[in-house]
């Protein structure tokens, strides 16, 4: 059986597909994660992605077979190993267009880095959270960044030192989740910021993405010239163009026909 299933076209769904495990990380899984997200184009044919779990979870962490291999790793083996995973969040992080995270069931360990690697997430409002690592003696490492990016240094300390669980609600009161809804509304949500996301440039979303990581908790001054490079750029370029005549005309932009 494959780890993932995918729908392909302007809106691509990824649909973790290891049920049994409640869709829990192995090698097989981290590699077709990986090989997708390195393959998703930057030409405007893929505008939004969403990835999502199949069965009753979206993402327990690591799977348990998995884990029993690792406990023999030598710390060579295991620097190879963890950066294969490491190199999974980082594809992900990359992508060009905007990821959405439709998540139910549980989000665990490296599932909740899943939740802080998305863009946008929507989360049933049963949904239980956890950065978990530390209860089975090891650590957040590799989603680290991305979850203090998401979270904030304050709650990243309360949760990922204590690896305790945690609600939907709670994710969202510190911004790892931007909806809470009931499951049976789920699909509509992500409809909805799907929709969103359809009226954008995917050339300025694509840079959007970029410029908000270069300039991240950097001096205004210091990013500067990056940013007036960013805008004098993307308002040469075609879709710049395109979208401020379609403005001034009051007209529907080309990608949003």
């Amino acid at each position: 059986m494959t780890t993932l299933t995918i729908a392909s076209g302007p809106v691509t769904t990824v649909t973790l597909n290891r049920p049994d495990v409640r869709n829990a990380f192995n090698e097989a899984l981290i590699g077709d994660l990986t090989a997708w997200a390195r393959s998703v184009p930057s030409d405007g044919s893929v505008r939004v992605a969403v990835l999502r779990g199949a069965g009753a979870s979206f993402c327990a962490g690591a799977d348990l077979q998995w884990m029993s291999k690792m406990a023999g790793y030598t710390r060579e083996e295991n620097l190879a190993d963890a950066r294969v995973a490491a190199a999974m969040f980082l594809a992900l992080d990359s992508l060009p267009v905007p990821l959405i995270g439709r998540v139910h069931g549980a989000a665990l360990g490296g599932g909740a880095g899943l939740a802080a690697v998305c863009d946008v997430v929507v989360a049933a409002e049963d949904v239980i959270f956890g950065f978990t690592e530390v209860v089975l003696g090891i650590l957040p490492a590799m989603i680290s960044p991305y979850v203090v990016r998401k979270i904030g240094l304050s709650a990243a300390r309360e949760l990922c030192l204590s690896g305790a669980r945690f609600s939907a609600a709670r994710a969202k009161a510190i911004g790892l989740v931007h909806d809470v809804v009931s499951e049976e509304r789920l699909d509509l949500t992500v409809d909805r910021h799907i929709a969103q996301f359809l009226k954008a440039a995917p050339s300025a979303v694509a840079a959007t993405k970029r410029l908000l990581d270069h300039v991240s908790d950097r001096c205004p001054a210091d990013v500067l010239d990056v940013t007036v490079d960013a805008i004098a750029t993307q308002r040469v370029s075609p879709e710049g163009q395109e979208g401020m005549r379609a403005f001034l005309e009051k007209r529907p932009a080309s990608w949003q026909s």
